[in-house]
């Protein structure tokens, strides 16, 4: 398979695989989304979507939240780790939202970016996700898989994103990295990876993880 091809093999297979894509972190508007997404670093889904009822229940918009204090946010979130540096974004990125945006989460790269504890990956999911705006927000299963792939070199997350928005289509951009997120976390893992579970790395990947994955297996 050429590279065209490759391409659509992962859009085709993805798109039987997951028609569906619900959103794996809960919430009801972009700003418990904005948090939510927040949280999530380096903790996973089903941990947040524990914690946060919990802290929605007490505030679910900035002004609510600038109620609390930072230690009193901090208490709440703590079992989702990062809370010293979580609770005090949290705080934070309300007081401007309120300042600068009229307790609306803003509908741009720029105006997300400049919000305490937001960064590029955070912003994309939130344009994606709450505001249907293309985005392709790489975590990593997605960094992880465009590797196995061979459609990108691993470098960085930055240069993953940029490879991503040059092979798929724009349209699709929303749906895909979702796509991808699921079937990273179904057939194509980290740990406990087996190359003859994972359809897609089977059929175009990158020689060289193929022969590390069978050389370990020998061992």
């Amino acid at each position: 398979m050429n590279k065209t091809e490759k391409v659509q093999f992962v859009i085709d297979t993805l798109e039987r695989l997951y028609p569906e894509t619900p959103i794996p972190l809960d919430h009801k508007d972009p700003y418990t989304l904005l948090i939510a997404v927040l949280m999530s670093a380096q903790s996973t889904d089903e941990r947040v979507n524990k914690i946060t009822p919990l802290l929605f229940e007490r505030a679910d918009n900035p002004y609510d939240m600038v109620q609390l204090t930072v230690d009193e946010i901090r208490e709440i979130i703590k079992p989702v780790g990062l809370s010293p540096m979580k609770s005090k974004g949290i705080f934070g990125l309300s007081q401007i939202l309120i300042e600068k945006h009229n307790g609306e989460v803003p509908q741009s790269f720029e105006a997300l970016e400049e919000l305490p504890a937001v960064g590029h990956k955070t912003a994309s999911v939130v344009m994606a996700q709450a505001f249907n705006i293309p985005a392709f927000p790489v975590d990593t299963h997605i960094h992880r898989l465009m590797f196995r792939w061979n459609l990108s070199n691993g470098k960085s997350v930055a240069q993953t994103e940029k490879d991503a928005k040059r092979l798929f289509p724009k349209e699709l951009w929303n749906k895909l990295h979702l796509q991808i997120i699921y079937y990273g976390r179904e057939y194509s893992p980290a740990r406990g990876w087996k190359l003859e579970n994972d359809i897609i790395t089977s059929a175009i990947g990158r020689k060289t993880v193929i022969e590390e994955y069978q050389k370990k297996k020998k061992k």
